[in-house]
């Protein structure tokens, strides 16, 4: 499958502060739109790649380019986020690729594992966004700022780029819409009756936005402007005969099942704390309450990425999970790879930067007699 690549940088970024547009500030030493641009031009499922600038940066971005690894073709864009793209499309036809992703240019941190994983989706869904998890409660405001009701959180996720498409239908859409703008490239799809498909996004793909965003890319850039802290967690959970469990994120079909509000998910609610214990927020219970309603039988994942988002906003980048599993059984061997792979996805990190490992208490103990499952999880990382 060829797909070309827009990444949509005519934007002028005012919330971020700075006599510049946004894209065009050094962080690392080396221009945001640089960043992001390098990660496609060097992406082996990307094509052709086509940036989308302000009518009044031609000399800025002719600067820019001599610093890239690859040719960049460049269109100018229009007065609203829909004509920009439109643009971008437009320049790309002739190209004639089968699909296409698109990209803020404020996203610099997009992974390489990330553009793999949507492209690999493109093979099945005809559209494909990335996102992340509300960990907030959330509510319905009216225009002067008043609650009017709660909204269930589980509905609700956050969009990220690339957003990515089958090339013919995107374009179709956009003719059809005509001059009317729509909040991104998802709704431009779905307007035109195309089904999109959600996948696992990155905590570390954000945008930058404001002056704080800057802060925190430049300490992920540089560590000599902040320190490593660790955190630890533990948990445990009687086990009882049942026909699965969550473990780590996963099922696992056994014939045990763990007890407890929740999911029971030992190795995540071990994973959960030690987030919290990083990020100087308190323990699990504290946040989910285990004699609150709402998180009867509810999903761990909930409460890792709600950590990871408290993290977040503490100034924290996570930079590497360990997690031990302690217990007779199941055994962990066949699920360590779904294991590892789920906690990355949750954690927006790599594979190779979470380890999943278990271990016996040699029948001695209640987890020895298999009576219950415990987990430790220790985390690093890097604080503003």
């Amino acid at each position: 499958m060829k797909i070309g690549a827009i990444i949509v940088a005519a934007g002028r970024g005012t919330r971020a502060g700075g006599e510049i547009p946004k894209q065009y500030r050094e962080i690392g030493g080396r221009p945001v739109l640089a960043r992001t641009l390098d990660a496609f031009l060097s992406h082996p499922a990307i094509g052709p790649v086509i940036a989308v600038i302000g009518d009044q940066d031609g000399e800025r971005f002719e600067e820019l380019a001599s610093l890239l690894p690859g040719p960049v073709e460049t269109v100018t864009g229009g007065a609203t986020r829909t004509a920009s793209v439109r643009a971008g499309l437009q320049a790309l036809e002739h190209h004639a690729p089968d699909a296409v992703m698109i990209h803020d240019a404020a996203r610099p941190f997009i992974s390489a594992a990330l553009i793999g994983r949507i492209a690999e989706a493109l093979a099945v869904h005809g559209a494909v966004i990335p996102v992340t998890p509300g960990v907030d409660a959330m509510i319905r405001r009216d225009s002067e700022g008043r609650m009017i009701a709660a909204v269930d959180r589980a509905e609700y996720a956050g969009a990220q780029t690339p957003q990515a498409f089958h090339y013919a239908p995107l374009m179709q859409a956009y003719r059809a819409l005509g001059e009317t703008a729509l909040p991104d490239d998802a709704a431009v799809a779905m307007a035109a009756g195309q089904p999109v498909q959600t996948l696992p996004g990155e905590a570390g793909n954000f945008k930058l936005t404001t002056p704080d965003d800057f802060d925190r890319a430049e300490a992920m850039l540089n560590p000599n402007t902040a320190i490593t802290v660790t955190g630890q967690g533990f948990d445990v959970h009687r086990l009882e005969a049942a026909d699965s469990m969550m473990l780590c994120g996963i099922e696992i079909r056994d014939g045990l099942g763990l007890v407890g509000h929740s999911d029971a998910d030992v190795g995540l609610h071990a994973l959960t704390d030690a987030i919290l214990g990083a990020a100087g927020q308190g323990d699990i219970g504290q946040h989910f309450n285990p004699s609150d309603a709402r998180w009867k039988g509810a999903a761990s994942h909930q409460f890792v990425s709600h950590a990871v988002e408290l993290l977040r906003q503490a100034g924290g980048t996570l930079l590497h999970a360990d997690i031990t599993l302690i217990g007779e059984r199941p055994k962990i061997g066949p699920h360590r790879d779904a294991m590892r792979q789920r906690v990355a996805q949750l954690l927006g990190l790599q594979a190779r930067r979470v380890n999943i490992k278990a271990t016996t208490t040699e029948r001695l103990g209640f987890t020895g007699r298999g009576e219950g499952l415990a987990a430790q999880a220790i985390v690093s990382a890097r604080m503003i």
